[in-house]
């Protein structure tokens, strides 16, 4: 029976050995409950060492809860969020930025390689500030890596948060896959956020080894001062929290988080430097994280899912494959030799 080999996404991986080391060494003994734990006090500190300054830092245990709830600190029930028209917030979440911000719009943004810029924000910003009948336009959200692999320099953060200003809005970040954005570009946590102007990051790190750990991170504590109440109504206030900020302190231990990270983008890179050479292949995106975006013929595409290797569909033919934190390069390069078999076979070329 041929191996399965399932690269849809990194959310199907399992867990980072440390991370569950982790976890079963917060098992023993009693804490206080509700974030009053001393593991949740430590990862504070740890946090706001990692980002430079005093942050405030409240772990929940999933991104949609991280990305709406931040989204609703800044933006009231009548405001509106810009964010790219790919962006998780505005395709994936089912509507909890629109119900935790009380009804507040999406504006959606075009840009290409689904990367938003000044321009793109401009003109997706309506002319209608102070009109009573209209949204207002509160917020901007950026997602790093974005939907389609690629990521934000501190210099397009930077650009991108000045326009933002100037339109009178704040700025979200979400960073489901920070740590893969984030390996990749000679550069610190602080210089990719609250440096080039982020107001509030939602920090991830289910995607990247965790059982089930994001947090909201606030680089101006005196924005945060209703989210603990938002976070409880929200029903995302933990009473055993010391199990989620226990992984998160662990993620971040001698760098964990970053190691996995480039693992993960190293495997994306070797697959689409293999797949690149097949016939009749070609990206869709530059691979800049741990994301693949690549149009397959119909005949490779269906070659690969015959024999166990699969990816996610995305449109067309365009197939999705993700590189995770404990993908190895002996895995990738069984994907290619199976890709390289279809082609050999001669199905791919008949049916081009």
């Amino acid at each position: 029976m041929t191996d399965v080999i399932n690269l849809a996404s990194d959310n199907v991986a399992g867990a980072a050995p440390e991370i569950l080391a982790a976890i079963a060494g917060a098992a023993g003994g009693r804490q206080p409950s509700y974030g009053g734990d001393e593991i949740t006090a430590r990862l504070q500190d740890r946090l706001s060492e990692l980002f430079e300054r005093r942050v405030a830092a409240f772990p929940v245990p999933t991104g949609t809860a991280a990305n709406a709830l931040a989204l609703a600190t800044f933006t009231p029930p009548w405001g509106a969020v810009v964010c790219h028209r790919e962006a998780h917030v505005a395709v994936d979440e089912c509507g909890a930025p629109e119900f935790y911000t009380h009804g507040a719009k999406l504006l959606v943004a075009d840009g290409a390689h689904g990367k938003l810029t000044p321009a793109t924000l401009t003109a997706a910003v309506p002319e209608w500030r102070g009109d009573v009948h209209r949204s207002q336009p509160a917020m901007l959200s950026l997602s790093q890596a974005t939907e389609s692999g690629t990521v934000y320099s501190p210099a397009e953060i930077g650009a991108l948060a000045e326009a933002a200003r100037g339109h009178g809005l704040a700025v979200h970040m979400d960073g489901s896959r920070f740590a893969n954005a984030l390996a990749g570009q000679g550069c610190s946590p602080a210089e990719l956020t609250w440096k080039a102007g982020v107001d509030v990051l939602s920090f991830g790190g289910t995607k990247n080894g965790c059982v089930m750990a994001e947090a909201v991170v606030f680089f101006d504590p005196d924005k945060a001062a209703d989210f603990a109440f938002r976070r409880k109504r929200a029903g995302h206030l933990l009473s055993k929290m010391r199990f989620v900020s226990a992984q998160l302190e662990a993620y971040l231990a001698d760098g964990l988080w970053l190691r996995l990270a480039r693992n993960a983008n190293a495997r994306a890179r070797q697959l689409a430097e293999g797949l690149q050479a097949l016939p009749g292949v070609t990206l869709e995106h530059p691979v800049e994280a741990n994301e693949v975006f690549v149009r397959l013929p119909a005949a490779l595409a269906e070659g690969l899912k015959r024999q166990g290797v699969f990816a996610a569909h995305w449109e067309g033919e365009i197939w999705r494959f993700v590189g995770a934190f404990d993908t190895d390069a002996a895995t990738i390069e069984t994907v290619l030799e199976r890709a390289r078999r279809c082609v050999a076979s001669g199905a791919v070329a008949a049916a081009g």
